[in-house]
């Protein structure tokens, strides 16, 4: 099992710096970053801008894999995700994993910071098939056009191309048939926080996880693919107390998480300066850094 880290981007740069660089002295197999415009209680307070903040990071660290968890076309248009993503590519040396999901709905900040118009629940699942299967499309052929219901990209140029071949490895969200066929086709992993909603008991997560496991291991059979090929992807949501409330809680987790065959946790970095901000408790995150150190998992 894979131990990986989420970081918020809402630390000013010296501050950032600093806690990637430990991230990767630990020894986190990934540190992740959200996406967002603006988000939660934070809305007012610092938020800094995913694609600089990664870039920094690609620079300032030399090991650690980092990555999006997730970046969505709430806000992104693909063409310009995938020109950034294969600039931070060659930045990092090949250490960029994109995370993508469809991104939340209409009563989002993200969804409304733009302006657009509020979709069904149905427009913005094909409109996230789209929008991977162009970011897809860009990444693999530095020159390339799409004509399509959401998005218009015309003659585009992603040179050089990635550094990482095919390209840039996708860590697709999804817990539906559509959202896990997408996973199927394009996902070098696959990532779920659980059942729709965030405050899931032990047995409401495990069994929401397992049919979502079981649908995933369908749709890639559907589509030629070895289901065993995608990396799968915890995330433990800040409100799952039950998960990481207590050390013992903690190694029941992975326990489960290991039941449903996956190869990576990742817990949010803890924040107990924050009231706003539930999480892992820092007693049981500082244990999880010394076995992590450790080579435990």
């Amino acid at each position: 099992m894979q131990i990986s880290v989420v970081i918020l981007p809402d630390l000013l740069w010296p501050a950032a710096v600093e806690r990637w660089r430990l991230a990767e002295d630990i020894g986190f197999a990934r540190a992740w970053t959200y996406d967002h415009m603006s988000w939660r209680t934070l809305r007012d307070g610092p938020w800094l801008g995913t694609v600089p903040l990664l870039t920094g990071i690609a620079t300032a660290t030399t090991s650690l894999r980092i990555g999006t968890l997730v970046t969505s076309p709430n806000f992104r248009h693909p063409a310009l995700l995938a020109k950034d993503a294969m600039t931070i590519d060659h930045i990092s040396g090949g250490r960029l994993d994109l995370g993508i999901g469809a991104g939340a709905g209409g009563a989002s900040w993200d969804a409304r910071v733009l302006g657009d118009v509020e979709l069904s629940q149905a427009d913005r699942t094909a409109r996230f098939v789209e929008f991977v299967d162009v970011l897809d499309l860009l990444l693999r052929d530095p020159s390339a056009s799409h004509d399509g219901r959401f998005y218009e990209v015309v003659d585009s140029r992603t040179y050089p191309g990635c550094t990482q071949s095919p390209r840039v490895p996708f860590t697709i969200a999804g817990t539906g048939p559509k959202a896990l066929g997408v996973v199927a086709r394009h996902g070098a992993g696959w990532v779920t926080y659980g059942g729709l909603g965030t405050t899931h008991t032990h047995d409401e997560w495990y069994l929401a996880v397992r049919d979502q496991v079981d649908t995933l291991e369908r749709v890639c059979v559907e589509a030629d693919r070895d289901p065993v090929d995608v990396r799968r992807v915890a995330l433990v949501s800040l409100e799952a107390n039950w998960a990481h409330g207590t050390l013992a809680a903690w190694d029941d987790f992975v326990g489960l998480a290991t039941d449903l065959g996956f190869d990576e946790i990742a817990v949010h970095w803890p924040r107990p300066d924050d009231a706003s901000l539930p999480g892992v408790a820092p007693d049981v995150f500082d244990v999880i850094c010394d076995r992590v150190s450790a080579g435990e998992y």
